[in-house]
């Protein structure tokens, strides 16, 4: 994942935690409203200063948890806890999600790659297809390479071959105008 998309995932942190902010003691602008306290007990309808009276001796803040309800649910916490749980709940989903998003690893190669080249992509995408990703190899025909692509195809299948430990191709491998291409999952 590059540094692009980790900063990405950060800003829409930030933006939902400034989107989704409550109101707070003072902030709070309806005369009467349900009280729950800290423990979760209903403390009944309260007007505003007797709530805000009752949180400042709890030494926590006033929350208006719903301002559509009649009356209004305010609770009595600690807001800074609960933004920081919020937000590490928030940050916990996204890595799960990013997590079950694998990427498409994609590998170019050519008709006439070097051992040594081959060698380093085929341990490169090892690497990829123990963490999960899937591989997608191509080679790209440029010229009279366009008319043997047998030599491409046999290319792409040792490649296949070399990773057999890792993966499996799925399929065969596919001439798509002036490229071929192999997509490799990992295994179970």
């Amino acid at each position: 994942m590059g540094i692009n998309t980790h900063f990405l995932v950060y800003m829409e942190v930030l933006y939902i935690a400034k989107t989704d902010e409550l109101q707070i003691n003072d902030q709070i602008k309806v005369a009467e409203l349900m009280v729950i306290g800290p423990n979760g007990e209903k403390m009944g309808v309260k007007n505003l200063p007797d709530a805000l009276t009752l949180a400042n001796y709890a030494g926590l803040d006033l929350v208006l948890m719903s301002e559509n309800s009649t009356p209004p649910v305010a609770k009595i916490m600690d807001y800074n806890k609960y933004r920081y749980e919020r937000q590490k709940k928030l940050k916990e989903t996204q890595k799960k999600q990013r997590e079950s998003n694998k990427e498409v690893k994609e590998y170019r190669l050519s008709v006439r790659i070097d051992v040594h080249d081959f060698e380093t992509r085929v341990k490169n995408a090892s690497e990829y297809l123990k963490k999960g990703h899937k591989i997608k190899a191509f080679i790209r025909f440029k010229g009279r390479e366009l008319a043997h692509t047998e030599l491409g195809k046999d290319v792409l299948l040792n490649f296949a071959k070399s990773l057999e430990e890792f993966g499996q191709a799925e399929g065969e491998a596919k001439l798509e105008g002036r490229q071929m291409s192999l997509l490799i999952a990992p295994k179970k």
